[in-house]
């Protein structure tokens, strides 16, 4: 079956379902049909049968009329008219014995004794007063096999009530099964057709979150299983391509701090004056040497930690963490920077615990803080809280500082970009600290906005409950 592809599969699904289902329609129809056939056979019989008990009794009636006729006048005529009227009555009861009404055949035949001895009687000239009794039981023989018809015919309607009943218990249990049926198939091809799906997704995550050491296995489908060994083949160049990217970076970091600690070392002499004195004018230019050459490191040193904080993204380590000493940690640290500024951090966080890895986090937090003081004005408050919604953790961070420029809200979390409003005191920093945040987020699954807001900054850290 792995031979076959995503489109068979769900072709050969939807064809087992159709054929399930169609058949059971098939047959409900052919169980109607049979039931509507015999119930006008059945409606039809019980007319013919009443019709013809009927038609006998008023037969009955002329054979007794004109019996009593030719008793009292003895005039042929009448006796001719019986015996027609006896012939039609004796047809009426064949086409009734045809009919194979069981309960109606010992009457039919006591009715046909009956007709004989009436017949025998006015033939031989017996006496009136034996013709008479006879007459009586042709009419309650009459009487009786009306009773007999109906009888029957509230048989056939039970029986038929009966048939139906159980055909339709029977159609009953055929649809159940073929339900049943076509849901054990519509499971086996959703197993067979979602897990591969779900394995693909997987391993997009995987690759999105730059998680490149466990290999792509797709089972299933053909076009599916051959779609998992291209994207395994897509880990191991994205993979090579990283790996390549992290060792042109130590190059480079490397080969940028050799010169670079040659060169602060001199500019540190001829800021010494140690080859001999300096002018005011070549002093500045010493000054300005000076203060490029330790941003150069500044920078140099950033890209290292931004590279090194990619690289320790991928490795995630989920455990709970009670979020109430996770925040009072974050602040702890940064104790004596927001003393300095005389500034109010306000901790907001359930007595809830959390699956996180608690050192990224913690990492995320520290850098929304550093920058929610260095930017809080002297005196003003930091809000910092937790809330859940969703089946998301969410993480605020609120100062009343400057807030972000309209213009850097786009770019805000770009590697070395740093917004142009100034924090109200001097701050030392080369603008990766939000990239930081973002890339490890990313690994985590979540992310971190900048909400808008009439003043301040508001950034909001968004969190999947593991549990």
């Amino acid at each position: 079956m792995n031979r076959i592809s995503f489109r068979q599969g769900m072709l050969l699904g939807f064809a087992l379902i159709v054929l399930l289902l169609g058949g059971v329609a098939v047959q409900s129809w052919l169980v109607v049909e049979h039931l509507v056939d015999q119930s006008r056979q059945s409606s039809d019989r019980a007319i013919q049968l009443m019709a013809a008990v009927q038609e006998l009794g008023e037969r009955t009636v002329d054979i007794e009329r004109s019996a009593r006729q030719y008793l009292v006048l003895d005039n042929p005529v009448f006796k001719q008219r019986f015996d027609e009227h006896l012939s039609q009555s004796l047809a009426v009861v064949d086409r009734l014995e045809g009919q194979a009404a069981e309960p109606l055949l010992p009457l039919l035949g006591g009715w046909r004794m009956v007709s004989e001895a009436l017949r025998s009687g006015l033939d031989q000239n017996i006496p009136q007063a034996e013709i008479i009794p006879l007459l009586a039981r042709m009419a309650e023989l009459d009487g009786l096999l009306k009773q007999a018809g109906q009888r029957w015919i509230e048989a056939q309607n039970r029986k038929a009530l009966v048939e139906l009943e159980a055909n339709r218990l029977r159609l009953g249990g055929r649809i159940a099964l073929a339900l049943f049926g076509a849901l054990l198939v519509a499971l086996a091809m959703g197993w067979w057709l979602v897990r591969p799906v779900r394995h693909l997704e997987q391993a997009i995550i995987r690759l999105g979150a730059s998680r490149f050491d466990e290999a792509v296995t797709v089972g299933g489908p053909a076009d599916l299983r051959q779609l998992g060994k291209r994207l395994d083949w897509l880990r191991q160049r994205l993979a090579e391509l990283e790996a390549d990217r992290e060792r042109a970076l130590r190059h480079v970091s490397h080969e940028l701090k050799t010169p670079l600690t040659a060169l602060k070392e001199g500019v540190s002499l001829l800021r010494e004056e140690v080859p001999g004195p300096l002018a005011a004018g070549q002093r500045e230019v010493v000054d300005i040497l000076q203060h490029n050459v330790g941003n150069l490191q500044e920078q140099i040193e950033s890209l290292l930690t931004l590279n090194a904080a990619s690289f320790e993204a991928r490795r995630l380590q989920i455990a709970p963490v009670r979020l109430s000493r996770l925040l009072g940690a974050v602040v702890q640290r940064r104790e004596l920077h927001s003393q300095s500024r005389q500034l109010k951090i306000i901790i907001e966080a359930p007595e809830a615990v959390a699956m996180l890895d608690a050192e990224k986090m913690s990492v995320v937090l520290d850098n929304l803080l550093s920058n929610a003081i260095d930017f809080s004005p002297e005196q003003g408050e930091i809000r910092l809280s937790v809330s859940q919604a969703d089946g998301l953790w969410r993480f605020d961070c609120i100062d009343q500082g400057p807030g972000v420029a309209e213009e850097d809200r786009q770019r805000i979390f770009d590697p070395f970009v740093q917004g142009q409003r100034m924090a109200p005191a001097p701050r030392q920093g080369s603008g990766v600290g939000l990239s930081i945040v973002r890339e490890l987020l990313r690994a985590m699954g979540g992310a971190v906005y900048l909400l808008p807001q009439a003043t301040g900054a508001h950034f909001r850290v968004e969190i999947p409950d593991a549990q």
